[in-house]
């Protein structure tokens, strides 16, 4: 298994960035899909953007042309670049790690968008 841990979170203006980032308690090469989930308050979990181990990225409409995923296998760390963010950002960012044989889950780091 491997744990993992969000940090980057936290309260930022209509407009404002914030870069997110989920360190692996071990290497990620193997990790063959890594994503950044959200959760708003009263709606169900969805895929912001995911990655794969090619380096091939998937984000929702909702997301594109304003966050950017990226992944440091030398630092066992996944990064998500939040620009532009509005009031439908907020949530509570999960992010996810899915390797042969089990899936991981990270506690969660919360953004808020307001002004």
């Amino acid at each position: 298994q491997v744990q993992l841990v969000e940090s980057g979170g936290g309260l930022v203006q209509p407009g404002g960035s914030l870069r997110l980032s989920c360190a692996a308690s071990r290497s990620i090469v193997s990790a063959y899909f890594m994503g950044w989930y959200r959760q708003a308050p009263g709606k169900q979990r969805e895929l912001a953007a995911a990655i794969t181990s090619d380096g091939v990225t998937n984000y929702a409409d909702s997301v594109k042309g304003r966050f950017t995923i990226s992944r440091d296998n030398a630092k066992n760390t996944v990064y998500l670049q939040m620009n532009s963010l509005n009031i439908e950002d907020t949530a509570v960012y999960y992010c996810n790690a899915r390797f042969s044989g089990f899936v991981s889950w990270g506690q969660g780091t919360q953004v808020t968008v307001s002004s």
